[in-house]
Formats: structure tokens, C-alpha cells, sequence
């Protein structure tokens, strides 16, 4: 059965038009979920808002949005007002520009979707586009409503289909400047680096996303079924870490384990070998 599409349009180049439809790429709707409940009845519960002011229950048809002024003063807008702000869509996903690949920082990625033509009538006219963007080794950046907002997004040749990733505002992207401010300039010994580059080169592979688990996730059902099952839960034991005192000690060490023979010694290290022997 096909997936059920999140948004149908058209993708244009120009004068060239072709029918599309976009389907989630990645969901989490496969992770384990909870429920609250009444630990005396255990019956689900359902959320209600409450007037933080008189404790009272509000009913849904005296809810409407608000905007913080000022601490205390709210400015409400009922949903026709903010319908006024939300754009008319023509349903036209249109390129402006193509790209290099490469020329997008991956920090402004949102979410990603699987872009393919919603008619076979439009297929000639998707390949067109597709297999010329392969040609020129290059991304377009469209842009469309999508969800009731103007998404900008990133599109991507992606074996007989297209990969359109929505693309996070400029605002949104918080600045490095700040996280890395109180970082240390240092100056690192040649040694130390040759050993970094050994562990690295050593530990170099493929991103395969098979051998990543979600262990927190796995560990979750695992406690659902010993309790469906009757069974004691067993909680699961942290990995005991090893505190490192000497760097150039723990590189070597690391690069020892890697199949590069250790160089030489720290002073610390000679000095607990010898105690060792005697």
C-alpha cells in the first residue's frame, strides 16, 4: 500500500511543470509511547486548561491565543485574526536557484521528505529534472506553503526520486560564537597529534544507520513486556568510565589498542611499571 502524501503540488522550473506529492522521510511514531493515568483507578487522564487566576476550568470555546506585551499583559487574537496572517497557497512548489550540494550548512536542515510525481503523466518531466540536477551535481532551493507556513526548502536528487528537506530561517540558527566562546586556544604537540590522526585514520569507516540502535527506546519495551509478562524489571547498569588523567598516556594507549606500538612512556607510567617488576 502506498504511504499516505503530506502535501500534493506542483514542482516548476520555469515553464516546466510537473505533479508532485511529498511523504515523510523520518517519524517517530515507532518509539515507545505512554499514556498518564490514575495510579488508583488506572483510568487515562486528559489535560485541561485551568484560569491561573481563579483555578477554574475554561471551557474550549473561551480559549483563544495570546501574545506576551509585557510581563502580565497579554494581547488575545482570536482565530480569525491569525487566520489573516496565514498565506494563500497556489499549490506550487517553484525553484529559484541551483546550487552547489554543498553550499547549505547542514545546521539549517529541519525534516526531511521523499519528493516524487503524484501522476504519471508528470514522470517525463520529473526525470528531466531530476537526472539534469545529477548531470550538474547540484541542489535547488524551492519554495512553497507547507503546513500554513512559507517553508523554504532544499531539494536533492536522490536515486529515481528527489529529497526535499525544509530548511530552518536564519533567526532560528543560533550562533556558534556563544557555545564555543570559553574554548581554550591551545598548542598541541606534534606527537600528540600523530597519535590522534593514527586513532582516527584506524576507527575510519562508512555511516551504516543499521548499527546504531536506539537503546533507550529498545530498553523501554523490554520493561513493558517484563511487566505485561510479570517478570522483574532489572534496571540497566551504566557503563563505568575510566577518568583520564594523562592525555598523551590515554592517546597512547588508544592507538597501542588500535595495532600502533606506544613510542614511549610518561614519567607516571615508567614509574608504575618499575614498581610492578619490583
Amino acid at each position: 500500500m502506498a504511504p499516505r502524501a503530506n502535501w500534493k503540488g506542483f514542482l516548476k522550473v520555469g515553464e516546466l511543470v510537473c505533479p508532485v506529492a511529498l511523504y515523510t522521510a523520518a517519524s517517530t511514531s515507532d518509539r515507545i509511547a505512554f499514556h498518564m493515568l490514575n495510579r488508583k483507578t488506572g483510568h487515562r487522564l486528559h489535560r485541561e486548561f485551568v484560569d491561573s487566576e481563579t483555578g477554574k476550568v475554561v471551557e474550549r470555546e473561551d480559549q483563544v491565543k495570546g501574545y506576551e506585551a509585557g510581563e502580565n499583559d497579554y494581547i488575545a487574537l482570536d482565530p480569525q485574526e491569525i487566520a489573516a496572517a496565514i498565506p494563500e497557497s497556489d499549490k506550487t512548489l517553484e525553484i529559484d536557484a541551483f546550487i552547489a550540494c554543498n553550499d547549505i550548512d547542514d545546521l539549517y536542515f529541519d525534516k526531511p521528505y521523499y519528493l516524487a510525481p503524484s501522476d504519471p503523466h508528470g514522470a517525463e518531466a520529473f526525470a528531466l529534472i531530476r537526472e539534469g540536477m545529477k548531470a550538474k551535481k547540484v541542489a535547488a532551493v524551492a519554495e512553497t506553503v507547507l503546513f500554513r507556513r512559507v517553508r523554504t526548502l532544499l531539494i536533492r536528487p536522490d536515486g529515481e526520486g528527489l529529497i526535499a528537506t525544509t530548511l530552518n530561517y536564519d533567526y532560528e540558527v543560533r550562533s556558534a560564537e556563544e557555545a564555543f566562546s570559553d574554548i581554550p586556544a591551545l598548542k598541541l604537540k606534534g606527537e600528540m597529534l600523530e597519535l590522534a590522526e593514527h586513532i582516527i585514520k584506524t576507527k575510519s569507516g562508512r555511516f551504516d544507520p543499521k548499527k546504531f540502535d536506539d537503546r533507550y527506546d529498545a530498553a523501554l519495551a523490554e520493561v513493558v513486556k517484563a511487566k505485561i509478562e510479570g517478570r522483574k524489571i532489572k534496571p540497566v547498569k551504566p557503563k563505568a568510565e575510566g577518568k583520564v588523567i594523562d592525555l598523551m598516556e590515554a592517546l597512547r594507549q588508544s592507538a597501542a589498542k588500535d595495532g600502533k606500538p606506544a613510542r614511549g612512556k610518561t614519567k607516571k607510567s615508567a614509574a608504575a611499571g618499575r614498581r610492578k617488576a619490583g
